[in-house]
């Protein structure tokens, strides 16, 4: 009988060990948890691989919610991400529970065929990343710093295997004025509120002047206490997001000069503080993104042509600072939400229903089967284990 091969039988992991990989998706969808809160979901996702002998470091980089659990002790070590953050008040609208689950079927396929294929296999686990930044802390940490080459897949509308996304940054901007009565002593205060409208209108304003692919977005986060005391103290918090991380600093700083107008106009002391690390955008590795496509389409999926990716609606991730120092992935796995997208009610219901089940088996069968193709092509190996040392001397 001919030998089976290492794509075969990394999705019979998947299919052995499927009911396993369901039930954590549902678990963490049931029980949602923030940015570095997810202490409930980082165990869930330790457990399966914990029990399959990977070893496990608890709390990587420092942080409390994050892991790195690794298996086998071949040349090519290859990183898979698990996120398992959720949004405030929308639980898991961004489907990260099939982000953990797959990433687990993922890890324990390949950990079947690492001896075989010479691999050494690190799922990590990245809290926060839906506010946080936490794969850039991780790498700030040193957490990647033996990895060769990352994968992770995402869920989304559509299917996308070179998905792009947008650098982003995010800042905290707080007034500070004086307090006065409305009535009876308004010349002797200070109006933050007037700052934080000062400042929104002149944003309105510049997004007639914004580059392609630049944006911004933000909310009021404190905007005064009571209708008859002028605020002292008001607070705001914005994303400022461009297509590529030099695009970004230009519109930060007219971002920040909006900012200092609502001051000066007001006479109010403002402070703008980046509240979380710069995301980057996603640079995706072609022949990685191109083998992805590949399996999508074996299992019947219908990807979008790798022509029409770069036009199309981007959101913004931190797994785009891995890939502008490594080779690797982000593919988005389409879930079949009634025509809703991410971050709305309708795709948290479907992130738990059976097309986001088919999202976990498969999105795990087609990151294990892309790695093995990478592992038994000599080029493209090479190529990724000379990036990795060229990283390691510099």
């Amino acid at each position: 009988m001919p030998a089976v091969s290492a794509s075969s039988t990394v999705s019979d992991v998947v299919t052995r060990r499927g009911s396993d990989l369901l039930e954590l998706s549902h678990s963490i969808h049931a029980e949602p948890e923030l940015a570095f809160a997810e202490h409930r979901s980082c165990a869930k996702t330790t457990a399966l691989v914990a029990e399959r002998g990977f070893e496990i470091t608890a709390a990587a980089g420092g942080l409390d919610t994050a892991f790195r659990a690794r298996f086998g002790d071949g040349p090519l070590v290859v990183g898979v991400c698990a996120e398992y953050d959720a949004l405030p008040g929308m639980g898991h609208a961004c489907g990260h529970n099939i982000i953990a689950a797959s990433a687990v079927g993922a890890a324990l396929a390949l950990a079947e065929v690492a001896e075989e294929l010479g691999l050494t296999v690190v799922l990590v686990g990245t809290p926060a990343e839906e506010a946080g930044g936490g794969k850039a802390l991780l790498l700030a940490a040193g957490v990647f710093d033996d990895i060769a080459t990352t994968v992770m897949c995402h869920p989304g509308p559509a299917d996308i295997a070179g998905a792009r996304s947008l650098a982003l940054s995010e800042v905290a901007v707080t007034y500070r004025g004086r307090e006065s009565h409305a009535a009876v002593a308004p010349h002797l205060g200070r109006n933050a509120a007037d700052a934080v409208t000062v400042a929104q209108v002149a944003i309105g304003l510049l997004r007639q002047h914004l580059a392609p692919g630049q944006m911004m977005h933000g909310i009021t986060t404190d905007g005064g206490q009571a209708p008859n005391v002028i605020p002292a103290h008001t607070a705001m918090k914005y994303y400022m997001r461009a297509t590529d991380s030099a695009s970004l600093q230009a519109l930060e700083q007219r971002m920040a000069d909006c900012f200092t107008a609502g001051a000066l106009a007001t006479g109010c002391e403002h402070d703008v503080v980046e509240s979380a690390p710069v995301y980057r955008e996603l640079a995706p590795d072609p022949w990685l993104a191109d083998v992805f496509r590949e399996e999508m389409r074996t299992l019947g999926r219908d990807p979008v042509p790798a022509d029409l990716e770069a036009s199309l609606p981007l959101g913004s991730t931190d797994m785009g600072n891995v890939t502008q120092v490594m080779p690797g992935i982000h593919p988005v796995i389409g879930v079949d939400a009634g025509g809703a997208s991410v971050h709305q009610p309708e795709f948290a219901a479907a992130a738990a229903g059976p097309s986001g089940d088919r999202a976990v088996l498969e999105g795990a069968a087609m990151l294990a089967r892309t790695v093995v193709r990478l592992a038994e092509t000599p080029t493209e190996r090479d190529r990724i284990l000379a990036a990795a040392e060229r990283r390691a001397a510099s």
